[in-house]
């Protein structure tokens, strides 16, 4: 799988948050290195894996499972030969205990989690080094029961102990010595019982000068009347040093003659743990676990980015059947990166064995490798332009692209030309397509959405905005193209109709009447919108005092229509605009979808006056006469021409 890519649309952050939710860091490790998987039936065992788990989290609050403590480091010390201390074996001991725990609960499971309750049988109980490390170690320390020599070595210890203080009491109290004392209690220096002589008098008490106070005041001498015992009492410490030790390396050895089983416990504590961190995960963002296909077939319903939480809006898309490769138009901050991101990164997910945040009706296909191109890459350091930056990765796209490789491509061909990155953007979706690829692209060219259109195997889907808000709403509709949205925000702003309807005229080579904002909205706002009414557009060129109040109720039948009027012709059922007024006849010249119809006027219904959709002089030739038949008719106006003729067609009148 792609590296690159899986930077790109920031699996490394599902990949932290899972990081979260292990408990040992050995499972933490393993999840740092999950990696998309191209194995059908290894996916589908790791989806099953994360779905028992998860409804095994739905049924239990609490799941047995305990950090490992760094357990696979004492097994370490144990192949080296190295002797277990107290509290190293008193882990190796809560360990056992955990597996016996752990083996009931996942046996109590099986019927909801048949496959992954039969991992406790590859682990191992151990319960007779369990019980000797019990019956050995209390308290982190070697109790006397763990051998009758210990007992018998701290039994004397314990008399000489209660012998020696016994006679430093007795001197303590005597009236001679009791003078020369700083302060009257036994204490131990270096593992040695002394009195507190004052410096004065360190040479009233014979003994041994065990230690001094650090401001020199109190020297710390062990008498010589306890100089005998106090020997003794070292033998003794020392063959209790030795027998402990001796106790140590015996329940060490029983550890390490079971060491395959106990490593091979660990391993399934281990791999519980980072599935159940999926889990815990999938559970955190309301995943589900999803359909499977390798017919390069995706279909998501209701599917929220799990980066973004609440925030999210839902994403319905379609991709594999009819068509393999998507163009996505919509306005900037619209929602396309996210919506590429959210394809490409549920895709590396499902490939993982995790579950994604979408309807479980939604199906994925298994992809070789998952190729993007999203964001600028812009590299100080490299010098690399933008253009530059994304031609480098197309190029590595294309050649690594096949029939099992989803493409993500954001903003194909920008950062050059806007004429030749059309050309290129069709010509690399073209090549893609022909690879077999799986395409999802993003464009604001207008020939780019025109291929889409023609092409098969191609399809258009835009994002919506809301011109009332003027904020997207991060919606896709696939099936449609995205409109002009500069010009929706122009009108919205309130740029004059008369400059956006000749932009539009400019760019597209047809005729768009943007007059009237409401009638726009209704044109472009999704039926569902909860935006509120905007006003009516009023053109600042028409004296407001004097334009007609379209009453739907008002008798219009005797009005006589003029050119530049937009009616409703109630056959047709559409709009059109008048290019010439009521003849005698009662009939009206409408200009509808391009052509020139001749309708009686009680069959039409005024929705807009002339002089308030163009301002006062506007030619109208330039909506309803050819581009021909105006030069022709410039030319003539302008001289005469002897020999000059030209065919005028009805389309061109």
């Amino acid at each position: 799988m792609n590296i690159e890519t899986l930077q790109i649309i920031e699996f490394e952050l599902i990949i932290k948050k899972i990081k979260h939710f292990a408990l040992t860091t050995e499972a933490q490790y393993h999840i740092e290195n999950l990696m998309p998987s191209t194995d059908y039936m290894r996916i589908l065992s790791l989806q099953d894996e994360t779905t028992e788990a998860t409804d095994i989290l739905k049924n239990s609050t609490s799941i047995p499972l305990l950090g490992l403590n760094g357990i696979p480091s004492l097994l370490d010390k144990l192949t080296k030969e190295m002797v277990l201390q107290p509290d190293e074996l008193e882990k190796i001991k809560h360990v056992l205990i955990n597996t016996k725990k752990f083996k009931s609960f996942m046996k109590e499971y099986h019927h909801i989690a048949p496959t992954i309750s039969q991992y406790v049988y590859s682990m191992f109980e151990l319960s007779d080094i369990k019980e000797e490390i019990n019956r050995c170690i209390y308290n982190n320390r070697v109790d006397d029961k763990a051998s009758n020599t210990l007992a018998k070595i701290r039994k004397q210890v314990y008399i000489i102990e209660s012998r020696i203080k016994a006679k430093l009491d007795s001197m303590t109290k005597s009236t001679t010595i009791k003078k020369y004392l700083q302060d009257s209690s036994v204490t131990i220096k270096n593992n040695r019982y002394v009195l507190q002589v004052k410096a004065s008098y360190k040479h009233e008490i014979p003994g041994v000068v065990i230690d001094k106070s650090s401001t020199g005041s109190t020297f710390f001498i062990e008498p010589t009347a306890v100089n005998k015992y106090q020997e003794e009492l070292n033998q003794l410490k020392i063959d209790e040093a030795n027998e402990i030790y001796q106790i140590l390396s015996y329940l060490s050895s029983l550890v390490l003659e079971k060491e395959h089983e106990f490593s091979v416990t660990l391993e399934t504590f281990i791999t519980y743990d980072v599935i159940f961190a999926k889990a815990k995960y999938a559970k955190s963002i309301d995943a589900n676990a999803v359909k499977i296909n390798t017919d390069q077939y995706i279909k998501i319903n209701n599917g929220r980015h799990p980066l973004l939480g609440d925030e999210a809006v839902p994403l319905d898309f379609e991709i594999g059947t009819d068509y393999h490769a998507l163009v996505i138009t919509g306005p900037n901050t619209g929602g396309k990166t996210v919506a590429l991101k959210t394809i490409a990164l549920f895709t590396a997910m499902v490939q993982t064995g995790l579950h994604v945040p979408c309807d479980p009706s939604s199906n994925f296909a298994i992809y070789g490798n998952i190729l993007a191109d999203i964001g600028d890459g812009q590299s100080i350091e490299q010098s690399l332009s933008t253009f530059s930056s994304h031609i480098k990765k197309i190029i590595n796209i294309v050649n690594l692209a096949n029939k099992y490789t989803l493409v993500v491509l954001d903003e194909i061909g920008s950062g050059t030309d806007p004429t030749e990155g059309e050309g290129l953007a069709i010509a690399l979706l073209d090549t893609l397509y022909h690879k077999g690829s799986t395409i999802i692209a993003t464009s604001h060219y207008g020939k780019v959405k025109e291929y889409a259109k023609e092409s098969k195997g191609f399809i258009n889907g835009k994002m919506h905005f809301d011109v009332d808000s003027l904020k997207p709403t991060y919606q896709l509709t696939i099936g449609q193209a995205g409109e002009s949205n500069a010009f929706i925000i122009a009108l919205r702003l309130g740029l004059d109709p008369s400059i956006i309807n000749h932009a539009h005229q400019v760019t597209y080579n047809e005729v768009k009447d943007y007059s009237n904002l409401e009638l726009f909205k209704n044109t472009y706002v999704l039926k569902n919108s909860k935006a509120k009414k905007p006003k009516k557009f009023i053109n600042t060129h028409v004296n407001t005092s004097q334009s007609q109040t379209n009453n739907p109720n008002e008798d219009i039948n005797d009005y006589d229509y003029h050119i530049g009027d937009q009616v409703f012709a109630k056959t047709l059922k559409t709009k059109g605009i008048v290019f010439e007024a009521t003849n005698h006849k009662q009939e009206v010249g409408v200009y509808i979808n391009k052509r020139k119809i001749y309708i009686h006027k009680r069959k039409l219904k005024l929705l807009i006056k002339s002089e308030q959709l163009y301002p006062t002089g506007y030619d109208f030739d330039i909506i309803f006469k050819s581009k021909e038949y105006r030069k022709n008719d410039k030319l003539l106006n302008r001289k005469y021409i002897k020999g000059f003729s030209s065919e005028i067609k009805e389309e061109d009148l």
